[in-house]
Formats: structure tokens, sequence, C-alpha cells
């Protein structure tokens, strides 16, 4: 039987995500337990498994999710360019994608650890399928003469550190707006690699 669109499952699911996300970033992983999940969503502790086999299950899809969007995101943004016009589109749309992100940016560097080696494997080939788009940029304008880089890789890694760190202290209302993080941010990055 087919589900009817805004069927109970439909919103459920949506919301046992949700909770979930919000619990593990506010509490950590380990110390929520599918119970309290269950509770911020309204439901008994064993409706949660119509939705997904295990806490871990519930962790890997939330930090899954969080790749697939990121990447599929960028790979909206228009393209073209040289590199240098590339490398500011991509630290304008880093920030901004994560900003809007907090929590799923949160677990996905601070939980990999509760992950099964299987898994854990699947959320570092993302990673790495989002980072080697930053490294072509960084290669591509080595090519063109106008970033002096040593290590595209190194350079790649440090990049998005840097980028992924203004989620720890940016607050909405605070003294720098996101489109002036942006601009600094930018102005740093472009620096960073001699361009």
């Amino acid at each position: 039987m087919a589900r009817k669109t805004g069927s109970h499952s439909e919103i459920t699911g949506p919301k046992i995500r949700a909770e979930a996300q919000r619990l593990f970033a506010r509490h950590g992983f380990a110390a929520v337990s599918m119970r309290q999940i269950a509770g911020a969503v309204g439901v008994q502790a064993g409706a949660l498994y119509l939705y997904t086999p295990d806490k871990e299950a519930l962790l890997f899809d939330l930090l899954k999710t969080h790749m697939d969007e990121l990447i599929a995101a960028w790979h909206a943004e228009p393209g073209g360019g040289d590199a240098h016009a590339r490398l500011e589109r991509f630290v304008r749309f880093h920030i901004r994608f994560n900003l809007e992100r907090a929590e799923a940016v949160f677990l996905s560097y601070m939980e990999l650890r509760n992950l099964s080696p299987e898994n854990f494997a699947v959320i570092e080939g993302l990673r790495k399928t989002y980072e080697t788009e930053l490294e072509a940029i960084l290669k591509a304008g080595q090519e063109e003469g106008v970033f002096l880089i040593p290590d595209t890789k190194l350079a790649t890694m440090a990049i998005i550190a840097m980028l992924t760190g203004v989620n720890t202290w940016f607050r909405e209302g605070g003294r720098l707006s996101r489109a002036t993080v942006a601009d600094i941010y930018w102005d740093m990055v472009r620096k960073s690699v001699g361009a």
C-alpha cells in the first residue's frame, strides 16, 4: 500500500532526524538515548525502530545526508571562470552553506568516532569527494600561475578547516554579519594562496 503525501510516516521520519540531530549536537551522541529522541518527537521508543535500525544508523544517516547535500549544492553552483574566481566562489559557498547547518557541521566533525569502520569509510569518501573539488581549484591556480602553494593537499585541508571553523564562533546578530565574515575570510584565503 502506497503512503499518502503528508502521511504520519512522512512527517515522523523527518521529525526523528531533526530531533536526533538537535539532541546529538547539544548533548553528544553517547549521552543521548533512543528513549530521549522518542520523547522529543512524541512517540514511543519502540516506534523509532520503524524508521531506523539503531542509534548509530540514525547518526550515519544524518552525516551522510549532510555530505550528500553539501556536494549536490556545490555542484549546483554556477561554474566557470578562472581559478581565482572559482576559489572565491568555493569560499563563499562553504561559509554560506555551513552557517545554515551548524548542528550538522558540528556532528560531522565531532561524532565521526561513533561510526562503525564501514560507515566511517563512506563518510570519509564523501569528504574526500568534496575536498577534491577544492584541491582541483588550487591545482588549476598553480597551473595558471596565480596561486603560490607548496602543497595543494595541505592547503586544501587548511582552507577547509579555516572555513568550517566559522561555525564554532559565529552568532547571528553579533558584531559581524554573514556577508562581512565571508568577505574577510575570502581575503584571508586569497592571501594564503598568494593570490
